[in-house]
């Protein structure tokens, strides 16, 4: 068998609802690894927010904020941060409309502004994450991978059009992602595949959210989780069971990635 590289999102597809992995997903994903494949985690977190998966996980592969690094064997190998000028033109936007902006570094993030902290933290605890804490100095300090901007719906058009630097990507009703355009997951996997001389039929990609679509789209296999909604399931190639049942499993097998 060919070597494959095998992508999974963390929230809602590695993880449970419970938010931990199942026993059939810590065994599959090691019985992948001993049979040779490339194993990655990736996910919209930052490294900070990711680092308990991938420890627990025993993961040294993993994409993270939504494509802007990636690291193979824990070295990083990719990067692409925010365009400075227009993350900062951003946040007067969003200030001038009481929209709250966080922003992520690889290990370390904070809220650059303090409008209303009770939408944010709806948002961050829906991954079990408390609200990040107020810097109105971070920007200047730190590289940023990644921003999120805490609106809802309503305000999707007035900000895609404002900011054509950024691909602004909705994973809750309060909150999208910003990352750099063009940037996603399924770009810096595309990358790493062609760095460890893996072809693209060779790619399976396992997600549930909205920023999972296109890795599911590129990849030669994308399996959709159970859980996810109906337009990330037509995406996909397959459809599996849900992140509760043994979902990651239950398509491996059907795979024949393992037994």
């Amino acid at each position: 068998m060919e070597r494959k590289l095998i992508a999974l999102d963390i929230d809602g597809t590695l993880l449970s609802s419970q938010r931990k992995p199942l026993d059939s997903t810590v065994k599959a994903l090691k019985s992948l690894r001993q049979a040779g494949h490339l194993v990655i985690i990736a996910t919209g977190r930052s490294r900070l927010l990711a680092g308990d998966v991938i420890h627990q996980l025993g993961c040294s592969n993993y994409i993270i904020c939504n494509g802007s690094a990636a690291f193979l064997d824990h070295e990083q190998v990719y990067k692409h941060t925010l365009d400075r000028e227009a993350l900062t033109r951003m946040i007067e936007f969003a200030s001038e409309r009481q929209v709250d902006v966080a922003l992520f570094g690889l290990d370390s993030f904070a809220r650059v502004t303090k409008f209303d902290v009770p939408t944010v933290l709806d948002a961050m605890e829906s991954f079990g994450q408390k609200a990040p804490g107020y810097d109105a100095n971070y920007f200047s300090e730190h590289e940023v991978y990644q921003g999120c901007a805490f609106y809802d719906q309503s305000m999707d058009e007035e900000f895609s059009q404002a900011f054509p630097e950024f691909r602004l990507v909705r994973w809750h009703e309060h909150s999208v992602d910003i990352i750099p355009n063009p940037g996603s997951k399924a770009q810096t996997i595309m990358a790493l595949a062609k760095k460890v001389g893996i072809k693209p039929e060779n790619i399976v990609t396992f997600g549930d959210g909205n920023n999972d679509i296109e890795m599911l789209n590129l990849a030669g296999t994308g399996v959709a989780m159970g859980n996810a909604s109906a337009h990330v399931k037509e995406a996909a190639n397959i459809v599996t069971d849900t992140n509760d049942r043994d979902g990651i499993y239950k398509a491996l097998r059907q795979l024949e990635l393992v037994h």
